[in-house]
């Protein structure tokens, strides 16, 4: 079917003049009359019954004219719908985050962008690094948000650093080393309370004991929270190693204190991961782009 020649139609029978219809599609009427013709010509059915100077619709014309105001308005959403896709407006962004920046990061910059952008579905879910990982790589995901050290960078994934947070030796109040300064080889004789394995913090403490030669600690109590791991340490048992994002709040308070050790800060890395060489969509890059954005200007301290 010649689309022009149904647009014309359509123009003509929604305002009721040929006239009218060629003054918004900024042609003659002339040439309006003639396109009509042949559209008629090319179906092989009447689509207008003329009586001196007026033109009124035939039975077929009414219905057609009927389809083609469904059809243009769908045309309308098809253009609406690219066009918020392109502008960020519409579409899904699947986000596997690590424990940390799943509760302490995202939260606020997810409520940041569904407030400009109420069209966007936004799924998060909270694995370790070794799962986000898996699923950014196996396509369950269109990103990760990732804290933890930069040994974990693989080949098929592009990072995008945020920003940097140191991690703490954390204990109770109360504890016999609560705001005392240590060897590592000293904390590491205490039991520690950790996330399960695959964990980045987790792992991260292992590499230390490996790279300071000092033998890991027992992990006496393993969760699958950390907010559970950090409860049990406020009862004065154990020690936690943990981001200074998650406990700051908690030491500031005097609930926690810190354990300082005789070694150079250990810091997470906060990063956004993709495919590497994927070209993302323009709703990802948008929630990319807020993030990134936040970060720099002071949402979250380093």
């Amino acid at each position: 079917m010649n689309l022009h020649g149904l647009r014309l139609f359509y123009h003509v029978a929604s305002m009721g003049s040929f006239t009218k219809a060629a003054e918004i599609l900024m042609i003659s009427q002339p040439a309006v009359s003639s396109q009509i013709k042949q559209f008629e010509k090319e179906l092989g059915i009447t689509l207008f019954n003329k009586n001196g100077k007026r033109f009124t619709l035939t039975p077929f014309g009414e219905a057609m004219a009927q389809k083609a105001e469904l059809f243009f308005a769908h045309e309308l959403q098809l253009e609406q719908f690219v066009q918020d896709y392109k502008t960020a407006k519409k579409g899904r962004i699947r986000i596997t985050a690590t424990y940390l920046p799943a509760n302490f990061l995202i939260p606020e910059w997810a409520a940041a962008f569904k407030a400009e952008n109420e069209g966007v579905e936004i799924s998060i879910t909270t694995r370790n690094s070794t799962d986000a990982f898996q699923e950014l790589i196996h396509y369950k995901a269109d990103m990760a948000m990732y804290a933890g050290g930069s040994e974990q960078q693989m080949k098929e994934i592009e990072w995008r650093q945020l920003f940097q947070d140191e991690i703490w030796f954390v204990v109770s109040s109360r504890h016999r080393l609560a705001n005392c300064t240590v060897s590592l080889e000293d904390v590491m004789k205490e039991p520690f309370i950790m996330r399960e394995a695959g964990s980045s913090t987790r792992e991260r403490l292992l590499s230390l004991c490996h790279t300071h030669r000092v033998t890991p600690p027992k992990i006496a109590l393993q969760f699958t929270g950390l907010n559970e791991a950090i409860r049990s340490v406020m009862t004065g048992y154990g020690v936690n190693f943990v981001s200074s994002l998650v406990v700051k709040e908690y030491v500031k308070t005097g609930q926690l204190a810190r354990v300082f050790v005789d070694i150079a800060p250990v810091k997470n890395i906060i990063a956004i991961c993709t495919r590497k060489g994927e070209n993302l969509p323009p709703v990802v890059k948008e929630f990319i782009r807020l993030c990134m954005e936040s970060s720099n200007h002071g949402i979250v301290e380093e």
